[in-house]
Parts: C-alpha cells; structure tokens; sequence
C-alpha cells in the first residue's frame, strides 16, 4: 500500500527536473499523475521512462498562457475523474539583468511563468478541491523566495509572490480539507538551471561555475540539493501524514535560508 493509493495528482513542467522526479515519487506511493511540458516528444520520452502505462498521462500546454493552465486542471479530472493533489512546478526566468538595465518583457515574463502559472492552475484546482472538501496543493517555490541576489530580481521578486500567494491561499481554504505549501529548493542543477544559469551568471558578475560554486557555499552542506530532496518532501505534504501542514513554506536548500 502506498501513501497516495487512490489519488490523482497533476503536475506542472512535470516532464522534467524537480517535476519528474514528484511525478516519479507520487506514481511509486500509488498515485495516478498527469504530467504537462510544452515538448510532446520530450514527453514521450519521459512516459517511456516512468514505465507507469494507464497511471501517468500527459497534457500538453503552455503554462505562459491562461487557457493551458486551467486546461490542464480540467484535463486531469476529465481523465481521471478527480485531482487530489496539484503541484505547479513549472516556472523560471530568462533574460536576467541588473534592474537599472531590466526590461519590463523580463520582469513580465518571469512573474507570468512563476506566479501567474501558479495562481491559474491553483484557482482552478479550487474549483473541484472545494466541493470535495479535500485536496493538496504543492507550489514550487525557492530559496530565492525567501532571500535576495543582484541580479536575477525577476527570479526573486517572482517566487516571492508565489510564497505570498501560497499563505493567503492556506488561509482561505484552511478548514476545508484542503491544505496548501510550498517548497522552497535551494540551487539544483536541472536543465533550466543549465539552460539560464549562464546568463544569470554573467547578470551576476560570475561564471557558471561560480554560480554553482556559490550557492553549494552558502549552504550548510556546501553542495547543491537533489530533485529527490523535493520530491520525499512533497510526497509527504501530499499523504495524509502532511494533513497538519499548511501555510508553510519549507526550505529544501540544505540550509541556506535564515527561516
């Protein structure tokens, strides 16, 4: 018996990273998981991956745009009949910049991707968590939700907003069975953080490798967190077990975070 037999969770950019490995996690504890990603042939090779046959299906959409994100909620209860559990995952930032030289297009997109996304697929959620009068919501967060770095504000002021919108959320729905959380990684080398490392890197007056190298120093363990760090916690907030946690905002960053 897994912890999440009987659930059906949907997770966001769940076709690779920390979302590969929740949607991973989530099918091994009995949970049935709709993934989405932009990449239908990247998707296929991730279904090809998890091995899970009828247990996992996947929704194409783009979570920069309103429509695919609700589509992708009411997708997963049209094929699974319900969605216990929501993990909006997907998000980032491109184009970093100092703020005196930061386009409004970098500020927008970024806020679009991380918290836009979020509060979409999350309202929509509410609408079938509410009636049953059950439901957990995982929201991605980051250290970077918690702190500030020259540099990246767009990252920074972005999951900020998540981690704001995630407390408010908690309170609105706490007595109705519904709990909502969100992790807060610290640096983990997925294919984003190779994609955009780079360019924050050099919007940050560093290499790559110094990037890296910074955020493992600035961590109590001096090196960078696991997907599979995300992943057992965000099994535990989605179980019956994580039913008294909610409104929280946990770091996963190897204790990089003052709180």
């Amino acid at each position: 018996m897994g912890s999440l037999d009987g659930k059906v969770a949907c997770v966001t950019g769940g076709t690779r990273g920390i979302g590969l490995a929740i949607a991973k996690a989530f099918l091994d504890e009995g949970a049935k998981v709709v993934i989405n990603g932009r990449d239908k042939a990247k998707a296929q090779r991730t279904l090809d991956e998890l091995n899970a046959g009828a247990n996992v299906h996947f929704i194409a959409g783009d979570v920069k745009k309103r429509a695919d994100c609700e589509a992708v909620v009411d997708g997963t209860v049209a094929h699974f009949g319900r969605i216990d559990i929501l993990v909006a995952n997907a998000g980032g930032a491109a184009n970093h910049a100092p703020i005196a030289d930061l386009t409004d297009e970098s500020m927008e997109d970024a806020l679009v991707w991380n918290f836009w996304h979020t509060f979409w697929v999350m309202r929509r959620a509410f609408k079938y968590m509410i009636p049953q009068q059950s439901g957990r919501v995982i929201n991605v967060s980051s250290v970077e939700g918690k702190v500030g770095k020259p540099g990246i504000s767009t990252y920074v002021s972005s999951k900020h907003a998540v981690n704001g919108l995630t407390k408010s959320a908690a309170h609105e729905v706490g007595t109705l069975g519904i709990t909502v959380n969100a992790v807060c990684p610290g640096a983990i080398e997925t294919d984003v953080m190779m994609a955009e490392g780079p360019g924050a890197a050099i919007a940050m007056g560093t290499t790559y490798e110094g990037l890296l190298e910074m955020f493992a120093s600035e961590s109590a363990i001096k090196r960078l967190n696991e997907v599979e760090d995300v992943s057992l916690v965000a099994v535990l907030l989605a179980s019956d077990a994580g039913a008294g946690i909610t409104g929280s905002l946990i770091s996963i960053d190897g204790g990089t975070s003052p709180y």
